[in-house]
């Protein structure tokens, strides 16, 4: 099967009633592994990658890459990106054959998100791709950026944000924390206030964490996409971590790689049918 167009991802999801998970990959590795971990448990989500860990390849590689990974998928999946930081970054993966897109302004003063928001829309929607923005900020660490704040959506703001800005998916900051999180707050009634005003599906960031039962909750206000990263990082990781510590001579790449992907495959597999249970 071919990557999947965002909207008709979306489609999918909510016709037969899916949380679609979006899994961060950096790597070929990591990238062959989630689509494997998606195919496995027979559900559909989104292989991302961020603006930041596109520094190691670029966005046709990672496209081509992922459109090797998925070819005998039976199940839809799709490519997105993960906190574009620039139009440029957009404009790149939309030409690659990126099939969902998110601009993250989220840093800047109202206005201005709006504006940079908008550009993007404007440019992905006249490739009928979806965009995805953010109205708040999240605690934690999302890439190189470390944020010791916490400024949860307004629901006051939101329809009058979404409107302006164009966008199909709301990425809102509702307790979700960036980064692993071992006991995240999740404000559901803010949730449930957001989804009442918002036009548009909606997003967690920093799913690392979130019980599954708070994420059955959410997906009755709207929830359709939740991030993982941390996860899935850490499988990698500590395979090559492990295998140091039992032998600090050890330098099979390899086999470790394979392990490795095979680590990320099965946390993959369980997250996706976690969420998905009912």
């Amino acid at each position: 099967m071919k990557l999947v167009n965002g909207f008709d991802l979306m489609a999918y999801a909510k016709k037969y009633h899916y949380v679609l998970p979006a899994f961060n990959t950096t790597n070929l590795e990591m990238t062959y592994a989630i689509a494997a971990g998606l195919m496995d448990a027979g559900l559909p989500g989104y292989i991302q990658i961020s603006s930041n860990n596109l520094r190691l390849s670029n966005p046709r590689i990672i496209a081509e890459i992922a459109r090797d990974a998925v070819r005998s998928s039976e199940i839809p999946i799709g490519l997105h990106l993960d906190h574009g930081k620039s139009f440029e970054d957009v404009k790149a993966c939309v030409d690659a054959g990126f099939t969902s897109i998110m601009i993250d302004a989220s840093h800047l003063p109202f206005e201005e998100n709006v504006r940079e928001s908008r550009r993007a829309a404007e440019y992905c929607h006249f490739y009928n791709i979806p965009v995805e923005v953010e109205l708040g900020a999240l605690k934690g660490k999302e890439e190189d950026i470390v944020n010791e704040g916490d400024c949860k959506t307004d629901p006051d703001m939101v329809a009058d944000f979404v409107e302006q800005t164009g966008c199909d998916v709301l990425a809102v900051s509702v307790g979700n924390v960036h980064g692993l999180c071992l006991n995240p707050q999740i404000d559901i009634p803010l949730l449930a206030r957001i989804h009442e005003v918002c036009p548009v599906p909606l997003v967690l960031h920093g799913g690392s964490g979130i019980p599954k039962e708070v994420i059955w909750e959410a997906k009755k206000h709207g929830l359709i996409k939740i991030n993982y990263g941390s996860d899935l990082r850490k499988e990698f990781i500590h395979t090559f971590g492990e295998a140091y510590e039992a032998d600090h001579n050890e330098h099979d790449v390899i086999h470790l790689s394979v392990a490795a992907v095979e680590n990320v495959r099965q946390k993959a597999k369980e997250l996706v049918s976690m969420i998905n249970e009912r």
